[in-house]
Parts: C-alpha cells; sequence; structure tokens
C-alpha cells in the first residue's frame, strides 16, 4: 500500500498539468522555450505517475483497468471484475 501522501502528490500534479495544460500549448505553439521553464516542473504531463486506483501501487500497472497486477488478480479471482476469467485448458 502506497503512502497517503504519495497518493496526494500524484492527484496534485494531475491537477497542475489540468491547470497549465493552454498556456503550456501555447507557449510550445510560439517556441517559446524560457516561458515554458518558467512554468511548475509539476505542471508537466510527464511527470505523473500511473498509480493503482486501490491500493496506489505504481509497478505492475494495468492500464486497460486501472489497477495494478496484485489487485486485479486477487479482484479478477472473487469475480469482482466483469468479463474476466481465469484462463483454462
Amino acid at each position: 500500500m502506497a503512502k497517503e501522501s504519495m497518493k496526494a502528490r500524484e492527484v496534485k500534479r494531475a491537477k497542475l498539468a489540468a491547470k497549465y495544460a493552454v498556456k503550456r500549448e501555447a507557449l510550445k505553439a510560439a517556441g517559446d522555450h524560457e516561458g515554458l521553464q518558467k512554468l511548475p516542473r509539476n505542471s508537466s504531463p510527464v511527470r505523473g505517475r500511473n498509480r493503482c486506483n486501490i491500493t496506489g501501487r505504481p509497478r505492475g500497472y494495468m492500464r486497460q483497468f486501472g489497477l495494478s497486477r496484485v489487485t486485479f488478480r486477487e479482484m479478477a479471482n472473487a469475480g469482482l471484475i466483469p468479463g474476466v476469467r481465469k484462463a483454462s485448458w
């Protein structure tokens, strides 16, 4: 389980990226590199990290489900994810 501060930091980064998105695009189109450097670092969308929606785990993230591999496996085995079944042959 990730620390609450790490989860909060990611939320803060996402908000900053959304806030400065229009301004950042305008500066990029104008080719104003100095203007881009003056923006907050966390306003760049590349600094965000995908995390599991339940545990906050940053590694082994499955984008299609928004979960980490560990949480996905637990939920799939419990039948909590619709349309997902364990393969058998």
